[in-house]
């Protein structure tokens, strides 16, 4: 595909007013399923190189939670919550009433699954309202590994994805704890240009 530089202005624009709107939504869904106020806010939007999507965490071997799911409609693909693991431990206990330390529990790991699901499907439905996309997420997956791992497992189900990856940073505020995780769409191939030129101008 073509070299990309990074957005336009435009498309950072209309992307990061996604990303607020998404997660908006999300943060009223979330703060009803666990009857806790839930903050959300989006520090950064941004074009990422495939090869980057590891250093967003510290690295390939960085230890993490990932909650996937697929893209279908008129632009397909996966979408990734990628949260460090002792970020995604803390979110959990957060969420889930009476959580303590130690192992993750199924509880606290179907918390992670339905945060993932939520933020996701919210993201997904203010893009489509802004760019007329058909975007249909599935049921999401949970994994916990380093996140070389869980990138590699991503593109093995993709069968052929862009060089790129759009990026939603996110700031969960839960009882006045921080906890910062990406959200990543990883496009098939064809879709980025797809996207991009619904959020203002085609593609370089």
């Amino acid at each position: 595909m073509t070299e990309r530089k990074g957005l336009t202005p435009l498309q950072l624009d209309a992307l990061r007013e996604v990303g607020n709107i998404g997660s908006g939504n999300a943060a009223v869904a979330l703060s009803t399923m666990v009857d806790k106020k839930v903050m959300l806010s989006v520090p950064r939007a941004s074009l990422v190189p495939l090869v980057k999507v590891s250093d967003l965490v510290g690295g390939a071997e960085t230890p993490v939670v990932g909650i996937y799911l697929h893209i279908s409609g008129d632009a397909s693909g996966s979408m990734l919550l990628l949260l460090e693991e002792s970020s995604a431990r803390e979110l959990a206990r957060l969420m889930v009433s009476g959580a303590e330390g130690g192992e993750m529990t199924v509880v606290e790991q179907s918390a992670l699954q339905e945060t993932g699901s939520i933020l996701a499907g919210s993201y997904l439905n203010a893009l489509s309202q802004m760019t007329g996309i058909l975007l249909k997420p599935s049921v999401p997956g949970f994994a916990m590994d380093m996140a070389g791992a869980i990138i590699d497992f991503i593109l093995v189900e993709i069968s052929q994805s862009e060089d790129y990856v759009l990026v939603i940073e996110t700031e969960f505020d839960v009882l006045q704890h921080k906890i910062r995780g990406h959200l990543i769409l990883f496009p098939d191939l064809g879709s980025l240009d797809i996207i991009l030129g619904r959020l203002g101008v085609k593609a370089d």
